[in-house]
């Protein structure tokens, strides 16, 4: 009897030993997660947010401020806006109305929005998820960001006002011939929904993602007020000499291009039921996953790219693990990266509420290798 029990007792202290190792490494793996992320907002931007998904736990973090007047601390719960993580909830949407009969990826633009787009009749859907179609970018046409720059935060466009500024200009290259980011075709892309369905892109894009998957921080709104809990953004990008809130910037000029707002924990949850099979069919997934590749660091499908990269790492930092599927997003005062493996073991999203695109500084490598590849 007593040898039972010494066994029972030597058995529970490794146990305890086995357990509490474990729990050390969590907690170092946190701190220094915390470290790298309070390194990264301390080399120049307000806050930010980070969550890591790896081997069955999640770590979320924050740091810095998410309003500067009041030094509010940044929380991990905080909307942000998210910029062209918008267009995989876009394409996904085009893709579910693709499997029910209402579209095909063939469809033109002139079939679906007739006269809207010189020779529209040789540009298909596809092409639109894809970034093939040649069109011109409406965000370098000088009059769309110039009430901004002239500080008319408010000022509303139209998406049929904006493809009519980036049809004015010349096509890039004939449609299909090569890639080129473009975000007059996702305006297209939030018209042609709006054209099957009925519905404004917002409320389908409620139906069909934000209320199946309870992202209860997500939404795509007209107004500049974000609701609830959210971080403010700040830029240099609209001629301050220091960053100044963007926050009220009208959605309405980015719309399906880039007008989501969205948190840290709804982006994981909508990367990992898409890649995980759970809102498209296969074939469908397996459609937007074929890629094209644009640079030695990474290819893009149809409103989904797989990147080493990030856009942020140069060849000689690419990331040291495998590569990853999701998107990213940059608009004034605000940058998103929500990134998932294919086999969804591993997955880091982070949100910054500052400008990050072209100059990350020395500290993005270090935190970026850090969450992704441990």
């Amino acid at each position: 009897m007593r040898r039972y029990v010494f066994v029972a007792m030597i058995c529970g202290l490794v146990a305890t030993v086995a357990l509490g190792s474990a729990g050390a490494a969590q907690v170092s793996r946190q701190s220094r997660l915390q470290q790298a992320l309070d390194r990264f907002v301390a080399s120049g931007f307000p806050g930010a947010v980070l969550v890591v998904r790896e081997s069955g736990r999640t770590y979320r973090l924050a740091s810095g401020i998410s309003e500067r007047p009041r030094r509010t601390p940044m929380r991990v719960g905080d909307r942000f806006r998210v910029g062209s993580v918008t267009k995989t909830f876009v394409a996904t949407v085009i893709l579910q109305l693709v499997a029910e009969g209402n579209l095909s990826l063939e469809d033109t633009v002139e079939e679906r929005l007739p006269g809207l787009v010189p020779r529209g009749e040789r540009i298909t859907i596809r092409q639109l998820l894809g970034h093939t179609a040649g069109l011109f970018d409406y965000l370098n046409d000088a009059q769309v960001l110039q009430p901004y720059l002239a500080g008319n935060f408010g000022r509303v466009w139209r998406p049929r006002a904006l493809v009519a500024r980036a049809v004015a200009h010349k096509p890039l290259f004939p449609p299909g011939t090569r890639f080129q980011y473009c975000n007059t075709c996702y305006l297209l892309l939030g018209l042609i929904v709006e054209e099957a369905s009925g519905r404004s892109l917002a409320a389908e894009l409620d139906r069909r993602i934000v209320r199946p998957l309870r992202l209860r921080g997500t939404s795509l709104p007209s107004s500049p007020r974000i609701i609830g809990a959210h971080a403010h953004g700040y830029s240099k990008q609209l001629g301050s000499q220091t960053a100044q809130d963007v926050t009220a910037i009208s959605p309405t000029v980015t719309w399906a291009a880039g007008g989501l707002v969205s948190t840290a924990d709804d982006l994981g949850v909508f990367y990992r039921a898409l890649l995980g099979g759970r809102l498209l069919r296969p074939d469908l997934l397996r459609a937007m996953e074929t890629r094209v590749r644009i640079s030695p660091l990474d290819e893009y499908g149809l409103g989904l790219w797989r990147t080493r990269g990030l856009a942020l790492l140069t060849p000689a930092q690419r990331l040291r693990c495998s590569a990853f599927w999701g998107h990213n997003g940059d608009w004034v005062g605000y940058h998103a990266d929500a990134f998932v493996t294919k086999d969804l073991s591993r997955q880091v999203v982070l949100l910054v509420n500052g400008d990050v695109e072209g100059q990350p500084g020395p500290a993005f490598a270090p935190l970026a290798q850090l969450a992704y590849c441990g």
